[in-house]
């Protein structure tokens, strides 16, 4: 295995229909929409609740620690950059209160539009946000469901806790490098059948 490096992967430009999109309300809190990152055709989809802090106080990108932790346990799998594709609930970060429920069915829309062209093998749903956003299950949650398959609206779908929340509890470490590790052996099994 490579010695591991955070890196900035690169952003897929939002597409232009939907660049000023004002329904969830959040562009009034000044950030831009951040479409998705990583190689727009990977096989494997990772989902998180919104695209975080991409900038820092001088306005230089850097990698955050949600990107860092996450390409971490990538690399940790075997998985590399071209194998992944990172998109967010929220397109935008929201900076202060907003109308949660509102924001995330309207944002759903964007995904829902993301999926039909991309059409990935595997999606990852990164935290509780992402996994009840997705499954539309406000009583889902990642200590449930991690550590298998779920089939949901025509996909596979594995779960793990939220980067941030393993930076926070180190203790989920191990169990959040046991699902990128799951992850990474579904989609190998896969590719191997795919290619006999």
């Amino acid at each position: 295995m490579s010695e591991f490096c955070p890196v900035l992967w690169p952003e897929e430009p939002t597409p232009e229909n939907v660049k000023a999109c004002k329904e969830c309300g959040l562009y009034k809190h000044g950030s831009r929409m951040v479409w998705g990152e990583g190689n727009p055709d990977a096989p494997i989809l990772i989902l998180l609740d919104n695209p975080g802090l991409r900038e820092n106080r001088e306005g230089n990108p850097f990698v955050c620690g949600t990107r860092q932790t996450l390409q971490k346990a990538a690399n940790h799998a075997g998985l590399a950059m071209h194998d992944l594709y990172v998109t967010f609930i929220l397109k935008r970060k929201p900076v202060r209160a907003y109308d949660k429920k509102i924001a995330r069915t309207i944002c759903m829309n964007h995904l829902e539009q993301q999926l039909q062209v991309k059409q990935p093998t595997f999606i990852f749903c990164l935290g509780n946000v992402a996994v009840q956003s997705f499954f539309r299950d406000r009583d889902a949650d990642v200590k449930s469901l991690r550590g298998a398959l779920h089939h949901v609206h025509g996909y596979q779908i594995a779960t793990a806790y939220h980067p941030l929340a393993v930076r926070r509890r180190p203790n989920l470490w191990k169990l959040f490098l046991e699902d990128w590790q799951y992850l990474a052996n579904c989609y190998y099994n896969r590719k191997n059948i795919e290619t006999e």
